[in-house]
């Protein structure tokens, strides 16, 4: 746990003063009751319950006073809380290599049953968006509430030669932020001004771009799926900076073994790879996680366990508001209890 103003830590130094004054006053007490003809009425009367009930209320009114004056320094604890994921993009790998049977059936098919696993997961109020990439990348579903739309999609995946991974990142982030000129095409093919932001000369220049934190923006992250390493497109980690840039996360997933597989389809043969350090390098950018599925089981775990971390995540929250609530809790149990025991507060 961490103090936002640790000064106010030395208003603890009154609870030992409280509780010294609280004997004082107890001891007063047992002075004034030793005026009486005799002590035995007064222990009789009391009872040995009677006598350690006296006592919590002010404990419990001086833990309160204790709690009240940590919320006072303001602290921060790493705590559970849900997130506010509103849009997650799935860009999957429809490559030619995606035939391998290294994971069965195939690694396409694991994926398909995968990914649709994964939908059923999410919470029903996440929008979710699929992004189909081979040479190309091209937005297959735009983000949508609808599981069947996206069970659809999914569906309809057809194996195209290529693999163009940083494109298929551009196209998820020009689906995210569809008002922030991001130009696949300028930064495939080169532009002489701002590379991968296109700025229509003839209409009004849009306002600059300010990056923010890598992983700062809790509203949308990527998924990104694919089994072998870029062969055309837009320069992989280049797109991943621009992802960081604007603080959306990018999760990898390489599916496959990273000893490869040769295949062939019509007439010609080549050996896929899993290129596990460009993946872990974009996870790593935008601080977000990589994940390795060298089967159908493993897969299923991933995105599994991506189901889970994207609708709750551990973060480091100021935890003043629930401590304070804590301190009013006490407070007014110690008041309740001392009223029914005693028929007054303290």
């Amino acid at each position: 746990m961490t103090f936002f103003w640790p000064q106010f830590l030395w208003l603890l130094l009154v609870l030992p003063v409280l509780v010294l004054l609280y004997l004082w006053l107890m001891r007063r007490k047992k002075k004034l009751a030793l005026r009486f003809a005799s002590l035995s009425i007064v222990k009789e009367a009391m009872g040995t319950g009677q006598g350690l009930r006296r006592h919590i209320p002010p404990v419990l009114f001086l833990l309160a006073i204790g709690i009240m004056l940590l919320a006072a320094a303001r602290p921060f604890a790493v705590v559970t809380l849900p997130l506010q994921q509103e849009t997650i993009i799935l860009a999957m790998d429809v490559s030619g290599s995606m035939r391998a049977t290294d994971v069965l059936p195939n690694r396409l098919v694991a994926s398909q049953n995968a990914a649709k696993a994964f939908l059923g997961d999410l919470p029903r109020s996440v929008r979710v968006g699929i992004v189909a990439f081979a040479g190309t990348a091209q937005v297959v579903q735009p983000p949508t509430l609808s599981r069947e739309d996206l069970v659809a999609a999914i569906d309809r995946f057809q194996l195209q030669r290529a693999t163009a991974i940083g494109s298929a990142i551009v196209v998820s982030l020009a689906e995210l932020f569809p008002d922030a000129g991001i130009d696949l095409a300028a930064m495939t093919y080169g532009s002489p001004r701002n590379k991968g932001l296109a700025i229509d000369s003839e209409r009004k220049e849009k306002k600059p771009f300010t990056p923010v934190a890598p992983g700062s923006y809790g509203s949308a992250a990527i998924i990104l799926l694919t089994d072998g390493q870029r062969t055309t497109g837009v320069d992989t980690m280049e797109a991943a900076k621009l992802a960081a840039d604007r603080g959306v996360r990018i999760y990898t997933v390489g599916v496959g073994t990273v000893d490869g597989e040769t295949i062939g389809f019509e007439g010609w043969s080549m050996r896929v790879r899993l290129d596990e350090e460009t993946l872990k390098a974009v996870a790593d950018k935008t601080r977000a996680e990589y994940f390795y599925a060298g089967s159908a089981a493993d897969l299923k775990k991933v995105y599994e366990t991506l189901s889970s971390r994207l609708t709750v995540e551990k973060k480091e929250t100021e935890i003043s508001g629930l401590l304070a609530l804590a301190a009013a809790a006490l407070a007014l149990l110690s008041a309740g209890l001392s009223l029914l025991w005693f028929n007054r507060i303290l």
